[in-house]
């Protein structure tokens, strides 16, 4: 590998080619409309930004900020993480003193609290007094993954946009302007690899083209899957497969080598079977029981049970109602 080549590589992809303008935004064309309205009248509201991650929701802010003020962007936009921070204080203090400064020839400024749903419910009741308190020269732009975390009060305060996943063909849009543009021979079979893995999450897109990249300038479906850690959706249909067929033993054999041999975790099993089920050749029935399984055992590993019995003991339960 060339110096040049690996001297860009050492870059993170996700910000070398984070958009700039909310135009330039892929997959949520309608909100990025009605967010170019406000910018264009100089009339922002608070705003709610509801989704998944890796879809856009801290792209949008940030392009608000640099559509708006330029590029004295960054002394007019404050960003906060709320997971990282939960307290009260963080809205008492760091909030407020930025809310509370003195500046001029602004209409107002923007704080972007990423990750708001993280916040708990005190520190949410101080938020929605500062928000009152200082409407007339802050704007807010909350961003969380669920919006029913967040309190009425604050909800009924913000414009609130529902973010969707990221399209396929977007998603593989994206990754081969930027293979193009790093000299990244990408394949056809690594593209699809790299939308399956990513699941709409767009930034996960951009890591793994970059993660699989530094191993050669060729990106395959086997980089992919390999540096991603994911299951090949042929391995998972498999596994279901002989598990519907009342075959436990050969589908134990399958989540055998998902586990041990390729270090899968038992969460991100449990999200490709997810994804799945309507994919696998049975009828509905049997489809609303499997799904009932796959949540059964995501809420007892989500609570600490073990990963691997509770994977077995699904897998179990579907061949011994198939025999």
């Amino acid at each position: 590998m060339s110096e040049p080549a690996a001297a860009r590589r050492a870059e993170i992809w996700v910000e070398k080619y984070r958009p700039q303008r909310l135009a330039d935004v892929v997959g949520q064309d309608r909100i990025t409309e009605r967010l170019e309205s406000y910018v264009e009248r100089n009339d922002l509201p608070h705003l709610l930004f509801a989704g998944e991650a890796g879809i856009g929701k801290t792209t949008s802010a940030i392009a608000i900020a640099r559509e708006l003020y330029g590029e004295a962007w960054q002394s007019h936009f404050l960003e906060l993480n709320a997971s990282d921070e939960r307290g009260i204080d963080v809205v008492r203090d760091r909030i407020k003193n930025f809310a509370d400064k003195d500046w001029s020839g602004d209409q107002y400024r923007i704080i972007f609290l990423d990750e708001a749903d993280s916040l708990t419910s005190d520190a949410q009741s101080a938020l929605r007094r500062t928000m009152e308190q200082f409407s007339h020269n802050v704007r807010f732009i909350l961003s969380c993954n669920y919006s029913s975390r967040i309190i009425d009060p604050i909800q009924s305060r913000c414009a609130v946009f529902r973010f969707r996943p990221i399209p396929e063909e977007d998603v593989a849009a994206t990754v081969r302007r930027i293979a193009d543009a790093e000299g990244i021979d990408l394949t056809d079979d690594g593209v699809e690899a790299l939308v399956y893995a990513a699941d709409g999450d767009m930034r996960k897109a951009i890591n793994g083209l970059q993660a699989a990249a530094v191993t050669g300038d060729t990106v395959d479906a086997e980089a992919v899957y390999t540096i991603t850690s994911t299951a090949r959706p042929e391995e998972v249909e498999e596994m279901v497969t002989s598990a519907l067929a009342g075959d436990f033993t050969a589908a134990r054999s399958v989540l055998d080598d998902l586990v041990t041999e390729k270090g899968l975790a038992g969460g991100d099993i449990i999200d490709q079977l997810h994804r799945s089920v309507w994919n696998f050749d049975i009828d509905d029935e049997a489809a609303v029981r499997l799904l009932d399984r796959i949540g059964e055992a995501d809420y007892r590993i989500t609570e600490g049970a073990n990963e691997r019995v509770q994977l077995e003991a699904l897998l179990a339960s579907v061949a011994l109602e198939n025999q």
